[in-house]
């Protein structure tokens, strides 16, 4: 199961439409544009918005956190490397 991170703080668990894996259409619905995949862990990412700064996407602090290398904006997406084919 994947955790959808609002910009606002707002955490949902989510699963993937077709039980198994994301699709890249999915992904980009997720995150509102192209995404970025941003490993955090040994088996864990993150979905991301590739132009989340460029476009002045709100930031999400959650997220930044979690990275902590670098600002996130825009919601993400939280999952299992396994779960992105």
């Amino acid at each position: 199961m994947a955790a959808f991170i609002k910009t606002n703080g707002e955490i949902t668990n989510v699963t993937p439409k077709n039980g198994t894996d994301y699709k890249y259409e999915e992904l980009k619905e997720f995150v509102g544009g192209y995404i970025e995949i941003v490993p955090i862990n040994d088996h864990k990412i993150m979905v991301v918005n590739e132009e989340g700064k460029l476009n002045n996407l709100p930031v999400n602090h959650i997220a930044s956190l979690l990275y902590k290398y670098d600002t996130i904006c825009g919601n993400v997406l939280v999952c299992d490397d396994s779960e992105v084919l």
